[in-house]
């Protein structure tokens, strides 16, 4: 064989290598089957859509139904980095919505509009392999905090002529407001020992500056045994003095009415990237977050 020869030999066996390993990494995830910007509600608009995500040919199986952060203000349901694969991977119908913000709508107006996100859920999810009675939520920062309300507030899902019986657990994401009082006292006692001006639109502002509403959207106001509230993963930055805090706080709460709870605090991540690896291979919290659906389910 001539040297010519032998080079090209070498390119083909290159080429079909770097083919075979794309074809096992395809092989690696299951197909998923997308369907984009489905309404769920009025008036018609972007904030009024979800996306499902699901195996191909998926049928009954558990739904995990995930409110994306932003301050209430921001965000997007697009926004999911690896979890749909991730989660199809392991069995089950991802769905991420979208809601209306703030300043454009009140905190009242945003919590009913997930709750009638996930009514449609309820309602139509098995036309795209879900099973409507076993659904997991979840979200992170500003939708840990909706995540939390949901599915310890029952009055929202009553609304929607619905019940915590459809629910398999809640998993919130380094949220600071699940007792909301306790982060205005912080933030605004923070600010004052620094000489810094106060915020002109946090968090007091937000849920409606007076004292009862910040308490009526506090998760941990709503927290009572025998209300069928589901487990909890509650997920958190180790070193962030205010989500650890009230990670804390929740999961003190919780326990107190018992109802299972699982705290993790992850090392050496932030706010975003906690959220960001959820649904990487080698991250430590996304295999503790399969054991704890995996014992949601079995329970």
């Amino acid at each position: 064989m001539n040297v010519t020869h032998r080079m090209k030999h070498v390119s083909l066996s290159i080429v079909v290598s770097l083919l075979s390993v794309s074809l096992v990494n395809v092989a690696l995830g299951q197909a998923q089957q997308v369907t984009k910007d489905v309404s769920y509600g009025e008036p018609v608009s972007d904030r009024h859509t979800l996306d499902i995500y699901s195996p191909a040919d998926a049928k009954n199986l558990p739904v995990v139904f995930w409110i994306h952060g932003g301050g209430w203000q921001a965000g997007d349901k697009s926004s999911v980095k690896h979890k749909p694969q991730w989660f199809v991977d392991k069995g089950f119908v991802f769905v991420s919505t979208n809601y209306r913000l703030l300043p454009n709508v009140t905190m009242e107006t945003i919590v009913t509009d997930v709750a009638q996100s996930l009514g449609w859920v309820h309602r139509n999810i098995r036309e795209h392999g879900g099973d409507p009675n076993r659904v997991f939520v979840m979200g992170h920062s500003a939708g840990a905090q909706l995540a939390a309300l949901i599915c310890t507030d029952d009055r929202y899902l009553k609304a929607q002529g619905l019940s915590f019986a459809m629910l398999r657990g809640c998993v919130p994401v380094d949220g600071d407001t699940y007792d909301i009082p306790a982060i205005i006292t912080t933030a605004e006692t923070r600010r004052a020992v620094h000489k810094l001006p106060p915020q002109t639109f946090g968090h007091r502002e937000k849920f409606g500056n007076s004292p009862e509403k910040h308490i009526d959207f506090s998760a941990v106001t709503h927290i009572a045994k025998g209300k069928g509230i589901p487990p909890f993963m509650i997920l958190y930055v180790q070193d962030h003095p205010d989500t650890n805090a009230q990670a804390q706080r929740l999961g003190s709460v919780l326990k107190e009415a018992e109802i299972t709870t699982n705290l993790v605090g992850g090392k050496q991540t932030n706010h975003s990237k906690i959220n960001d690896d959820l649904g990487l291979p080698e991250d430590s919290i996304t295999k503790g977050l399969g054991e704890f659906l995996d014992a949601c389910l079995k329970n």
